[in-house]
């Protein structure tokens, strides 16, 4: 992470209560000790599964202990989400009951000034997927663009309560076929803050700037509609690349930490 980009500690607590409000759409959610623990009921995916510590949490291990029991109970892995800067006691805690660290994951913000607007390619028009119709096209293509299966009719109502709920889902389709070539989202805010996320796009569609295309014109959105902050979380360096073409600096760090289940 780049000090010099880095936001004060006080923004750092800003996303982590989002990351807080986020977990409770649409999914089981239980108080365990210091930690906010989520379930999707729909998708045993692992990325909508996780808890979030509270701020400045030093968790004991029966409280950590709790938490697993939560996650197996449900049959899912026991894993967080969250901002170490925030909860800096955490990580050892978990380590010590046996969890690993998955990834530190960049998290990048940008502001309207120091945007940079990507055009949309030739031949691909950007609109907002409200009805049935175009979310289904754009749970499609996202979950072709990250290797899972046919969109599913959970997959569509989560992308429903994204709009029904304040946030915005940007579908890329082919001007002339109207085929999805892909979609991103930013979701419901709290208190000014938002997530950009879900940017995915078909690959026969890739390395045409689509990806750059919809992460600006989301931040746009989401900014002209009063959200004071819209952060994403990169994925790797080629993200991070990607996202810091369109203006966004990395300012943070998440980590995702997991316990394996018993084989």
């Amino acid at each position: 992470m780049n000090s010099e980009h880095s936001i004060p500690l006080s923004l750092d607590r800003r996303i982590q209560s989002y990351l807080r409000a986020n977990v409770s759409a649409g999914r089981d959610t239980a108080r365990i000790g210091p930690f906010l623990a989520s379930s999707d009921p729909a998708s045993a995916n692992m990325y909508r599964n996780y808890a979030v510590p509270q701020d400045g949490a030093n968790p004991e291990p029966s409280e950590i202990s709790a938490l697993i029991g939560w996650f197996e109970q449900r049959s899912r892995v026991a894993r967080l989400e969250y901002l170490p800067s925030v909860a800096p006691h955490v990580e050892q805690a978990l380590v010590r009951s046996g969890f690993s660290v998955e990834g530190r994951l960049p998290v990048m913000i940008c502001k309207m000034e120091t945007g940079t607007h990507c055009p949309c390619p030739e031949g691909i028009e950007l609109l907002a997927a409200q009805d049935d119709l175009t979310l289904r096209v754009a749970a499609q293509a996202q979950n072709e663009a990250y290797g899972e299966e046919c969109a599913t009719e959970a997959d569509v109502a989560r992308l429903r309560r994204t709009v029904q709920s304040g946030g915005m889902v940007l579908l890329a389709r082919d001007w002339h076929t109207g085929e999805g070539a892909g979609a991103g989202l930013y979701s419901a805010p709290f208190e000014g803050v938002t997530e950009i996320a879900a940017i995915g796009v078909r690959p026969r569609f890739r390395r045409r700037g689509i990806a750059g295309a919809l992460t600006s014109h989301l931040n746009q959105a989401a900014i002209e509609s009063g959200i004071q902050i819209a952060f994403l979380m990169a994925a790797g360096p080629a993200e991070e690349r990607l996202y810091a073409r369109a203006g966004f600096v990395t300012c943070s760090q998440i980590l995702h930490i997991s316990k394996e289940r018993p084989g």
